[in-house]
């Protein structure tokens, strides 16, 4: 797929996820395969205040290139600002959030809630594309809720402004996440508009993610929650896509190592002391599924230093060979 001049190899991005998608979390996936990623959301009106937090989550790895800066707001010129700020750190494209569900957004009229406002969507997205030089993309829901679904007008808009690829994840606003993607919404709006689709949400294995393309016919896919603690999956849908090759999960033993070699780097980053609470998050979802894990999680939960995940990761390597 090429989203204005830039190309991707692969079958799936990795998206924006709050709290989660830190620059540790973007590098190892793609390191895996990940075809592109998209950093944490960053607050318009965050930069125009000099938050220091919002140029930190603008930071990019040069080992997670082509990677996306993620904007919120509900005013257009203070996006625009934000987007041309966003520059310095070099991004290779903007992605404007119009898909955040959480509360604390959409209740400032940003995220899902432009949803409601297709009038100020459009002119957001004009001055963003304005603003800055390289491609700018928009992720949207299907609606706001099951009455009010107009993903297919929130493309078209999109494409009328001047983005050069929309992703849509499959539910309303209402739905969060759960119940399941409605694919046929997402097929809608590949046959409304002429800019590249990404089809978002439930894409957890490599059968979701053949599913995605199948049903939706979608350009690309963008895989969120199914790659925590298994960044692997990005290879598993790059191989299996390619060829029809699976690949299984790794081992015990690779997993932890995986989840040791990710906790060094978030330390490193940020310090032991402030990354091991980031790191706790990561080993229960590295742990998910394997014998012991309620276990697991309530030790992981009250890890205090790298050194103590390397004993405990040995462990539970040893007690699952």
């Amino acid at each position: 797929m090429q989203i204005g001049n830039i190309h991707f190899d692969g079958y799936a991005a990795l998206a924006p996820m709050a709290g989660v998608a830190d620059i540790s979390f973007r590098t190892l996936c793609r390191g895996y395969g990940a075809a592109y990623t998209v950093g944490e959301m960053v607050s318009s009106k965050g930069v125009q205040m000099n938050d220091r937090k919002s140029k930190e989550l603008m930071l990019i790895d040069e080992n997670e290139r082509p990677s996306a800066i993620q904007i919120f707001g509900d005013t257009p010129d203070v996006m625009a600002q934000a987007a041309h700020f966003a520059l310095q750190f070099n991004p290779d494209m903007i992605d404007i959030n119009m898909g955040c569900p959480a509360p604390k957004v959409t209740k400032n009229g940003a995220g899902s809630s432009l949803l409601r406002n297709p009038k100020l969507a459009a002119e957001i997205i004009k001055e963003v594309v304005q603003a800055v030089p390289i491609p700018v993309t928009v992720k949207i829901r299907i609606g706001w809720d099951t009455e009010h679904i107009n993903a297919v007008e929130m493309a078209e808009i999109a494409q009328e402004n001047g983005a050069s690829a929309v992703t849509v994840h499959g539910r309303t606003r209402d739905q969060m996440y759960s119940p399941g993607v409605h694919y046929d919404e997402i097929h809608k709006v590949k046959q409304a508009v002429c800019i590249p689709v990404i089809g978002n949400g439930d894409v957890t294995d490599i059968k979701s993610a053949a599913f995605m393309y199948e049903e939706t016919g979608c350009d690309f896919i963008m895989v969120g929650r199914g790659a925590l603690g298994r960044p692997w999956l990005f290879s598993q849908i790059n191989a299996y896509l390619t060829d029809g090759t699976i690949i299984p999960d790794p081992p015990v033993t690779e997993r932890m190592l995986v989840l040791n070699r990710h906790a060094i780097d978030i330390c490193n980053r940020n310090g032991e002391k402030h990354g091991i609470c980031e790191v706790r998050k990561h080993a229960l979802w590295y742990t998910k599924g394997l014998r012991g894990a309620a276990r697991y999680r309530r030790e992981l939960s009250n890890l205090q230093s790298l050194e103590e995940l390397q004993q405990y990761t040995f462990l539970i390597a040893k007690e699952n060979m």
